[in-house]
């Protein structure tokens, strides 16, 4: 039987189910990542789970997102994540190696393995041929257990790409145009995978970027085969050894295809609030700006920042101008400065910030009140800037630099031959900032620091709810809406009584009081409920809050999974316009609730303020149901799982 690169991947993988549509799989998993925002609660999720070291090939933290140390918090983070590394088995990548996606990219990606990783651009490892998928920070706390990450069986897109990128375009422009026509939403239960001619003119930090940003428009993740470019990519890396060809077989079957032809892009722009709000850059040409920021996973390669850096040189940016600059490790960074292209950046006015995630998760960099920013980084939800008015634009690092030398939004085209740029044959390489773990039976005390809270255990699912409706959303709700970026936030992510004053707080700043005070909760929500980030916390901390389920159109699959993690039951309305028999402030009752979710039966919703009820439905596996009566996944796996 022919096998396309995502069914040869989970057949080598597969550990329970078959791979059928709508079946769930359980899959083995080599390789986890995590970072300072997700891996305090993943690392003290293992450690509830009483085992002595990780289970798998590889597991790695990197200190990337949250590294502006205001106060004594993130401090503590670092020092319990490098502790816990050590005695459990972890590498960990200290703050100043990098962003954990590129990084890992550079040093740990392999062709045909897995990686599940506690972010969502995890993703970005597919454009070496890894079968890359973000996840909650509990279900890699569990694959470094040993167990499987457990999906249903995703439909495969294939992206046929033909032709050659013309000047000026790249792969940003790329990927802006596969989202625009699928949307936000429209890659749900799928995953990309990429083939055709046209790849091997598509460098491996190209396939990056494409892969990186598959997750915005809901896929599981993108694949790319590894080939000759990606095998040139590993000598570079002085890693050929980790290198092998991976194709896909000629007579290999998909559900979906589309085409990809790269003559015909040209440089667009993701205008606000959403990455699938793409249009031609030359639609809105001129508009005046006041931030570049060039950088994050997406486009922080050694490619990106010599192309900027060759647009820079000679030119000073406009004094009402910010631009900010942050190569995406360590590696690059050394090899910026090896190439003399760190000084033409810093020539150009430009502000070098850390090797980290920064500005794209709210870090610093926050815009002025009403500004309007341009940003090489993946999502432009409202608010995610740190400044809550401001204005996001994504573009490529080529439309970036150029618009920061004219300070306005600027067609690269109309500034004259595009810039070429030589990478070197082999890359610095220097892994003295990423600690390996202690030898096995060696003793190391785990540091906690008072940021380091207790794990808040949930009891089993009662047979009846009854509370209050708390919140009535619309479509596309954001785990950013959920629980917003920024560095206070940030650094309560190992603290979920103290993050959960933050839930919803951009929506409603009277939310964390109100749901305390009703003790059982209720939120409804559009389409595409959850969409955005891996972060748990924007489930953990509701049900911390008194939520016990959402009632929405329908889900995003990271956080639909983190739901079901914690308890919180996610429901589907059978009739979408039923949402308008829900209100803020009703009173709801759920009945007879352990047969129903036992049984997959539809639930109905009653709304004892207006009399009315409304039907809706629990869509998800037997293992599933089984999880949610026991109150959620670390008790379900902690007790056996078996429940009920």
């Amino acid at each position: 039987m022919a096998l396309n690169l995502v069914q040869k991947i989970i057949s080598e993988h597969l550990v329970t189910g078959e791979m059928m549509p709508e079946s769930e799989v359980g899959i083995r998993i080599d390789n986890t990542l995590m970072h300072d925002a997700t891996g305090q609660m993943a690392m003290i999720q293992f450690e509830a789970l009483g085992l002595s070291r990780v289970r798998t090939k590889r597991s790695v933290v990197y200190t990337d997102h949250n590294i502006l140390q205001i106060g004594f918090e993130n401090m503590d983070d670092h020092h319990f994540l490098s502790s816990a590394s050590r005695k459990f088995g972890l590498h960990y990548s200290r703050a100043g190696n990098g962003i954990c996606h590129q990084v890992n990219l550079e040093r740990f990606s392999v062709p045909g393995e897995t990686l599940l990783g506690a972010d969502s651009h995890t993703t970005m490892a597919g454009a070496v041929g890894m079968l890359a998928i973000g996840a909650g920070g509990l279900d890699i706390a569990l694959a470094m257990a040993g167990e499987p990450f457990y999906m249903i069986m995703p439909k495969v897109l294939k992206v046929n790409v033909e032709g050659m990128l013309r000047a000026w375009s790249s792969a940003k422009d790329v990927t802006l145009e596969i989202i625009r026509r699928l949307t936000v939403s429209g890659g749900r239960g799928k995953i990309l995978e990429f083939a055709g001619d046209g790849l091997e003119t598509l460098s491996t930090t190209q396939r990056a970027t494409i892969a990186n940003m598959s997750i915005e428009c809901g896929a599981f993740t993108a694949v790319f085969p590894s080939d000759d470019v990606t095998r040139q990519y590993f000598v570079a890396q002085d890693r050929e050894a980790d290198w092998c060809e991976f194709q896909a077989d000629v007579d290999a079957n998909y559900d979906e295809e589309m085409t990809v032809n790269l003559s015909e892009i040209e440089p667009v722009v993701a205008r606000p609030h959403s990455p699938d709000n793409v249009a031609p850059v030359k639609a809105e040409e001129g508009l005046p700006i006041h931030q570049v920021a060039i950088g994050s996973c997406t486009n922080s390669s050694l490619e990106d920042m010599l192309r900027v850096a060759a647009i820079l040189r000679g030119y000073r940016v406009p004094s009402e101008v910010s631009l900010v600059v942050a190569p995406g490790s360590r590696q690059v960074l050394m090899d910026l400065a090896k190439l003399g292209a760190l000084g033409d950046l810093l020539s150009a006015g430009a502000r070098l910030v850390e090797t980290a995630c920064g500005f794209c998760n709210g870090v610093g960099q926050a815009p002025r009140s009403g500004g309007v920013s341009l940003r090489t980084s993946n999502r432009n939800f409202p608010g995610r800037s740190g400044t809550a008015d401001a204005h996001l634009y994504l573009v490529s690092p080529e439309t970036a630099a150029v618009s920061a030398i004219h300070g306005r939004l600027t067609d690269p085209r109309n500034f004259g031959d595009s810039v070429a740029v030589e990478l070197p044959e082999k890359f610095t390489i220097d892994d003295r900032m990423i600690v390996p773990p202690a030898p096995e039976g060696e003793e190391v005390e785990i540091i906690r620091g008072p940021n380091i809270a207790a794990l808040p255990r949930f009891e089993v699912l009662p047979d009846e709810l009854e509370g209050e409706l708390l919140l009535a959303l619309g479509d596309n709700v954001t785990t950013d809406d959920i629980l917003p970026a920024g560095t206070h936030i940030l650094a309560k992510r190992a603290n979920i009584p103290a993050i959960a004053k933050y839930i919803f707080s951009n929506i409603d700043p009277e939310f964390s009081e109100r749901a305390q005070a009703v003790g059982t909760g209720f939120v409804v929500g559009g389409q595409n409920y959850g969409q955005g980030s891996s972060r748990e916390h924007a489930a953990l901390a509701p049900r911390y809050l008194g939520v016990r389920a959402v009632i929405a159109k329908s889900y995003a699959r990271i956080h639909k999974a983190n739901l079901i993690n914690f308890g919180i039951i996610p429901l589907e309305l059978i009739d979408p316009a039923d949402q308008k028999k829900l209100t803020l402030g009703d009173r709801l009752r759920l009945s007879k609730l352990k047969v129903a979710v036992r049984e997959g039966l539809n639930i109905g919703v009653e709304n004892l303020t207006n009399g009315l009820t409304v039907k809706t439905k629990l869509d998800t596996s037997p293992r599933l149901r089984k999880v949610l009566l026991a109150g959620g996944t670390l008790a379900y796996a902690v007790t056996g799982g078996d429940r009920n």
